[in-house]
């Protein structure tokens, strides 16, 4: 845990909080804190800074909240659901590179047991995300928006900026160091099917490819938006 991330309800008055619950563990058992620590904290959605260490019991810091999170990433992502067990990862690994807006959606080759999976739950989502910010020093948490059916998506979203589909088969290779907004989709392991990649070029996607290998989600996700951005 690189930093602490507060919410509104740990503050007890506009200077100390409280931890409780997997902080306050984190924060006693790894980062060992003595009273006069201090710590790197910051506000969900707000600024950053440092929290000094008042009392372990309970454990309470006093606040200095005095610059800004990272910029954010000018990239839209939009996801084929991936397998549950690399849905955590995904979603920690996407935030802590500073993407701010997530679209999950089905392809034909995302199993319907996935959309079941209880990892799909607005708690377990803000979770993963806390755990990216928390990696990163971030504090602005993504949106993350499910999309269980693909064609109504592709035909009723607008992509910002340029927009791109990771595309192995693809002729064009994927652009580097874009200074304006992407958006850019990645499909399953194995890709979108043929049919999905023809959807998504009419709705103005370009495909692109980082070359023959097939990656997997988090790879793939990790070393595209390094090269965009």
């Amino acid at each position: 845990m690189n930093l602490i991330l507060l919410f509104d309800s740990d503050f007890l008055d506009p200077e100390h909080v409280r931890l409780t619950g997997r902080r306050l563990a984190h924060v006693t058992s790894v980062h060992r804190a003595a009273v006069g620590d201090s710590l790197a904290v910051g506000v969900a959605g707000g600024r950053a800074g440092t929290g000094v260490v008042t009392s372990l019991d309970p454990l309470e810091l006093r606040v200095t909240l005095d610059r800004d999170p990272p910029p954010p990433l000018p990239l839209t992502l939009i996801l084929a659901l991936p397998r549950p067990k690399v849905l955590n990862r995904v979603i920690a690994g996407a935030t802590s590179l500073g993407v701010k807006r997530i679209h999950l959606i089905n392809s034909w080759r995302v199993e319907k047991s996935y959309w079941k999976s209880p990892r799909l739950s607005p708690e377990n989502l803000l979770l993963q995300s806390v755990l990216g910010l928390e990696q990163a020093r971030d504090t602005l948490l993504p949106t993350i928006e499910l999309h269980r059916l693909f064609r109504p998506f592709v035909e009723s979203f607008t992509p910002s900026g340029l927009a791109l589909v990771a595309h192995p088969p693809a002729s064009r290779e994927c652009p580097r160091a874009i200074d304006a907004e992407v958006t850019l989709a990645i499909g399953p392991e194995g890709g979108f099917i043929a049919q999905e990649v023809e959807s998504l070029e009419r709705a103005g996607f370009t495909p692109v490819s980082l070359g023959p290998r097939i990656l997997r989600v988090e790879t793939a996700v990790a070393a595209l938006v390094s090269r965009l951005f």
